[in-house]
């Protein structure tokens, strides 16, 4: 018996051998001049914080190799000695090569071997570069406190504005656009999640791409419950400042109306089609369950299109090419509000989850919403 057990054993840990050498790794190597006897550490910046994977005592020509387990969605690393650390990203199985001078290193690099962290090292370098331009305001005597305050404020909204359109909208899919919604000065994140309108679209937009294209990844259903919290705080403070529908959102037969530029370039009211009955659809092209909801409709649309049924669409997709794709071949009313899932009609109609959908009447009026409708089939039936 004795005997059968050390076997097990022992095939268990030759398997357990095997696989660790089998198992995919990524590689970050190269050489920090000038820092003779330092500890280098490579460390994953998880979403609690640095946690130390591996280190090294340096020799004299500063050479480093670090190996991991290649990540199922995109990671962040940095290596630091001391406070001076370089951050990095890693997707794949790529050999990401380093080369700096201690100890001006967090500044003074080259990176090679990843896009994505040429392009963080882009982004770090702004974020020094905006840090110096603020601390130069505080310290120009000249200015009075609120000329200080307000040029600070205009530096860095300046600074957002070119983050997001040239990195973050540009390329929400990227890990450097994950790197960039992060940034900080001192202990305060850059962009405002938490009640900011314009930095939660941001997020969002960044939150969606990630839902295409790493489904199911920690960080991306992090990404969705920051945007949700955002959102729901603006939605708190925008009812406390009005808690009436805005009158321009109805038309005179006293039904809610949205008028927005169709996947043909021309603008669509909801109010046109009125006469017919309308299903009123919220819908995002990017989640993962989006194809096989849109059959569903066509199957709805095919059966009872003729008898007078109409689907409006509303597309919350932040990024437009990708929506006129996806719509170029449907049949129906394809719309898109350029405001996402931060538009004011999130509010007007009430609206906590993407996708849904209201049922409306011929008379242009809203007759119920998803949650209201057992039998959608009957739903549609009985006012055809």
């Amino acid at each position: 018996m004795k005997k059968i057990i050390s076997k097990t054993i022992v095939a268990g840990v030759a398997v357990l051998a095997l696989s660790a050498c089998n198992q995919e790794k990524f590689h970050i190597k190269g050489n920090i001049s000038e820092a003779k006897d330092s500890m280098l550490y490579f460390e994953n910046i998880s979403l609690d914080g640095p946690v130390a994977i591996d280190s090294v005592k340096l020799g004299e020509d500063g050479s480093f190799d670090f190996s991991e387990a290649r990540p199922e969605a995109p990671e962040f690393y940095r290596l630091r000695i001391a406070n001076q650390f370089i951050s990095l990203s890693v997707d794949s199985t790529e050999t990401i090569s380093v080369k700096a001078q201690y100890p001006t290193m967090a500044v003074d690099y080259t990176v090679e071997g990843s896009e994505n962290c040429e392009t963080i090292k882009e982004l770090s370098l702004k974020n020094i570069g905006l840090y110096n331009q603020i601390l130069a305001i505080q310290q120009n005597t000249q200015m009075g406190i609120e000329a200080t305050r307000d040029s600070i404020s205009k530096v860095i909204e300046s600074y957002k504005n070119d983050v997001k359109t040239n990195y973050i909208f540009k390329a929400p899919m990227k890990a450097s656009s994950y790197f960039a919604l992060f940034q900080t000065l001192g202990n305060m994140l850059i962009f405002n999640p938490r009640e900011n309108k314009e930095d939660i679209k941001a997020f969002a937009a960044v939150a969606t791409s990630w839902d295409t294209y790493y489904p199911n990844a920690v960080r991306g259903q992090n990404l969705h419950n920051i945007a949700l919290e955002g959102m729901k705080n603006v939605r708190i403070m925008e009812n406390k400042q009005n808690l009436q529908i805005d009158p321009s959102k109805i038309n005179t037969s006293g039904a809610l109306d949205i008028s927005l530029v169709n996947n043909k370039g021309q603008v669509s009211k909801l109010s046109d089609l009125k006469g017919k009955v309308v299903l009123l659809d919220f819908h995002a092209f990017a989640a993962n369950e989006s194809t096989a909801r849109i059959m569903k409709l066509r199957e709805i649309y095919n059966k009872y299109h003729a008898q007078g049924l109409e689907i409006y669409q509303v597309s919350v997709d932040p990024n437009e090419h990708f929506w006129k794709q996806q719509t170029a071949a449907l049949p129906w009313v394809c719309v898109r509000d350029p405001q996402g899932i931060e538009s004011g009609l999130m509010q007007t109609f009430n609206i906590q989850d993407i996708p849904t959908f209201f049922i409306v009447g011929r008379d242009n009026l809203l007759h119920k919403r998803d949650a209201q409708i057992k039998d959608l089939d009957a739903e549609i039936q009985s006012l055809l």
